[in-house]
């Protein structure tokens, strides 16, 4: 493949903007139908993302017990439901079901991310295009399910337990906004591998660059992780160590991916 294609396939500006906004909506209708459908499960969702919190209680009181916070017979309180507006509970609601309405829509939205990215490569390359949105989808899958199963289950207690004289009484649409923000934060991070194959594909980045910026990146992941969890090294350390390890199947990928052009 020639430049000259390459050039063939760009788009004026005006041309850019209509089918950013084109592929905009249609990832918004995307989320829309998946928000539909979850409101019909809204229910069960919801105590599928307390369940961390409600096993996190049970832990929080065993710990506290154990370190001698709690005397015998002292009652721990940790509660969540807690309403404070009217619209709380519609509010939670929706919240709910846009979350998992993204989680479904996210083979249509990365589809249209992608698409919108495709006219930048070579024809040859435009074709990995859905190939590209399954590993998206999967990939944020992949983070969240992390976040949930892996990370919640650790950083609850510590939540719970960082000032051992108080009790604890969270508001359900604060509870689930922190979930979220840290389920989707998790599903970004684990796009790694992707996106080092478009910088490889346009030869901004080799396996090599990769290599000698290893030490740097170990040291951007662990800030990174400490930015997105809680204050505490265990949690940190369990979102670094597979961000380290996308880093290093990301070198993989632009070892046989990349085109850039070394004069050395």
């Amino acid at each position: 493949m020639t430049d000259d294609e390459l050039e063939a396939s760009r788009m004026p500006l005006l041309e850019h903007l209509k089918e950013l906004r084109d592929r905009l909506v249609k990832a918004f209708i995307g989320m829309c139908v998946g928000m539909v459908i979850s409101l019909i499960f809204v229910q069960d969702l919801i105590k599928l993302l307390r369940k961390p919190f409600d096993e996190g209680c049970i832990t929080a009181e065993e710990q506290l017990r154990a370190g001698g916070y709690l005397a015998e017979g002292a009652e721990f309180t940790c509660k969540l439901g807690v309403v404070n507006s009217l619209f709380e509970g519609v509010y939670t609601w929706l919240w709910t079901a846009l979350l998992a309405g993204l989680v479904i829509a996210m083979p249509i939205v990365a589809f249209q991310i992608w698409g919108f990215i495709a006219p930048g490569l070579y024809k040859s390359e435009r074709r990995m295009v859905y190939p590209l949105s399954a590993a998206s989808s999967v990939l944020f899958a992949m983070g969240a399910a992390f976040c949930y199963f892996v990370l919640l289950p650790i950083a609850m207690p510590f939540f719970l337990t960082v000032i051992p004289d108080m009790a604890t009484s969270l508001s359900i649409r604060g509870y689930l906004g922190g979930v979220a923000t840290m389920m989707i934060a998790f599903g970004v991070c684990f796009q790694l591998p992707v996106v080092v194959w478009f910088l490889a594909k346009l030869g901004l980045i080799d396996h090599k660059d990769m290599l000698g910026s290893f030490r740097y990146a170990v040291v951007a992941m662990f800030v990174i992780a400490a930015l997105i969890t809680p204050p505490d090294p265990i949690t940190q350390t369990a979102l670094a160590i597979p961000l380290c390890l996308l880093y290093i199947v990301g070198i993989g990928v632009a070892y046989v991916s990349s085109t850039k052009v070394r004069e050395d």
